[in-house]
């Protein structure tokens, strides 16, 4: 049985391609969608880069995502999100 293992308090994400986060440097993350809305969120190379993939998360739903270390992630609304590792 795969769990979650959390390595950082959680923090809000940026909600600009400039105030993109690594999340402390973070390879794999949980995103938690608390609006009640969808929110579309962005992952880049760096903070501002051009070269961003966005997907849209719906209303009370819950992403983990994997990426660079030094990739960064924003959201079209401040939503919560952790650095965390899996663990069996």
């Amino acid at each position: 049985m795969q769990r979650t293992k959390i390595i950082e308090t959680q923090e809000s994400l940026g909600t600009t391609a400039g105030a993109a986060t690594s999340i402390s440097y973070a390879t794999v993350v949980r995103l938690c969608n608390n609006t009640a809305g969808i929110v579309t969120v962005g992952v880049s190379t760096a903070i501002g880069a051009a070269t961003t993939s966005y997907f849209a998360m719906p209303a009370g739903s819950v992403e983990f995502i994997e990426k660079a270390a030094s990739h960064v992630i924003w959201a079209t609304s401040a939503i919560p999100s952790n650095k965390v590792g899996f663990t069996n």
